[in-house]
């Protein structure tokens, strides 16, 4: 069972929290405060991204920050609260690659249980091959399936989500794709 310990106070009160089980039967360590007894839950966070696509090619960008600074990812980063799946994967790709596109449906949920992440991928068909990176991008660009830089590639949801595009794009049969990476 993966167990982080990253709450280290209480949210209602601010002692510090005890990691235990709760009093009301819960299974699982939780930070529960032994002032005022408060629960605290550690739950997955939720990184939301697009496949957009431009032709038979893709667009990636180039890492500006940390982790994996360098590398090729497609456009993603953590959902925020008060936004759905898709907005945060629109915003994301906003953000990242200043592209303009149309959301699709939802291509691929990554589970990646180490790090306490469920990555989701949405198709995005583009609208122009003109794009605007922001800071967090070094460059972004079109890439057909020979020419991606596999061995480049931030994070292995990437690589795997681009390999299940790639072979259902040969097929014309795109299909919702789920993993457990770990």
């Amino acid at each position: 069972m993966l167990h982080r310990a990253q709450i280290k106070h209480c949210k209602a009160c601010g002692t510090a929290v005890e990691y235990r089980l709760p009093d009301d039967g819960d299974t699982r360590l939780r930070a529960v405060c032994p002032a005022c007894h408060a629960v605290h839950y550690e739950n997955p966070l939720n990184v939301v991204g697009t496949v957009p696509t431009w032709g038979d090619k893709v667009l990636l960008c180039k890492r500006n920050i940390e982790p994996r600074l360098g590398k090729w990812t497609l456009p993603a980063g953590f959902m925020e609260l008060g936004e759905t799946l898709a907005q945060g994967a629109a915003r994301e790709t906003v953000e990242e690659a200043g592209a303009q596109f149309e959301m699709q449906e939802l291509f691929s949920i990554m589970n990646v249980v180490r790090v306490g992440q469920v990555h989701f991928f949405f198709l995005a068909r583009l609208t122009s091959d003109s794009f605007a990176p922001g800071h967090e991008t070094m460059e972004a660009r079109l890439f057909s399936e020979k020419d991606i830089p596999w061995d480049e590639l931030a994070f292995r949801t990437v690589k795997q989500t681009l390999q299940c595009y790639f072979a259902d794009m040969k097929s014309q049969n795109f299909a919702l794709h789920h993993a457990d990476i770990e």
